[in-house]
């Protein structure tokens, strides 16, 4: 399973490589794949430095919303890494 991130997109240079906050984190990718214009502001999917099409904003902030809620129900211990992997873990032992 493949998971896109949404991100922010803070700037966009002249070999249409952007920069992006992925949940606070800064990275670049290129916009290459995505056929309509990106501009600065908007969110953008992510996968493995690839920007693979446009969310609006409010699909964006929810998405991003529910990561945190993983990420924390993971710190606090309510959830582990191992949750929800549908036993993926133990086959690969």
């Amino acid at each position: 399973m493949c998971l896109s991130i949404p991100s922010r997109v803070k700037h966009i240079d002249e070999n249409n490589i952007a920069t992006v906050d992925t949940l606070g984190m800064t990275r670049k990718v290129t916009l290459d794949l995505i056929d309509e214009e990106v501009k600065v502001g908007e969110y953008v999917l992510i996968h493995v430095g690839f920007a693979l099409g446009k969310i609006d904003k409010e699909s964006a902030l929810e998405s991003l919303k529910i990561y945190e809620d993983i990420v924390d129900k993971m710190k606090s211990g309510e959830i582990d890494e191992f949750e929800g992997d549908m036993n993926l873990a133990t086959k690969l032992d």
